[in-house]
């Protein structure tokens, strides 16, 4: 693999899917799946805060967005606990993968916005207060774009403060 390999995006979801990513040192990373996290800075998958779960099961929007799309959902669990399927949804980008070619990897956490409806949040949500400027979701390419998107916080904020 000499390049990045991404999937063809679903425009339902704004999650890129599983994907290859080569890395500076040499390694390829192959992930993620998209699934609940038990805690906001939960970076294995087993780490549980039970203060985080219980605010996200207890808001509403996860089980309308948990009913509208049931069969995804599942999918992205049962992938994120089955190295076979895990695979299996590799292999329709590199079809000569093995399931013993794999190794587990690190736990990203990607916070993404949803509504009381169960919508998701598709691009960057501002909320503006008296002296204060809050983003509420930073969508990939978050990273990628991070001077440009400073660039349009600054301005915001220097409107909001009347600069």
């Amino acid at each position: 693999m000499r390049n990045l390999i991404y999937p063809v995006p679903d425009p339902t979801f704004p999650f890129l899917g599983v994907h290859f990513t080569r890395l500076i040192e040499g390694g390829i990373e192959a992930g993620p799946n998209a699934v609940l996290a038990f805690a906001r800075e939960g970076y294995t998958k087993w780490k549980l805060r039970p203060g985080d779960l219980f605010d996200a099961v207890t808001f509403r929007g996860l089980w309308k967005f948990m009913g509208q799309h049931r069969a995804m959902a599942w999918d992205e669990v049962c992938r994120s606990f089955s190295k076979t399927l895990f695979c299996r949804s590799l292999q329709r980008l590199v079809p000569e993968l093995q399931a013993a070619d794999l190794s587990p990897g690190g736990a990203g956490v990607r916070a993404q916005a949803m509504l009381p409806d169960g919508t998701l949040v598709q691009d960057f949500h501002f909320q503006e207060r008296p002296g204060a400027l809050h983003v509420l979701n930073a969508p990939s390419p978050g990273t990628t774009a991070c001077f440009a998107i400073g660039d349009h916080v600054a301005q915001k904020a220097l409107a909001l403060a009347g600069a």
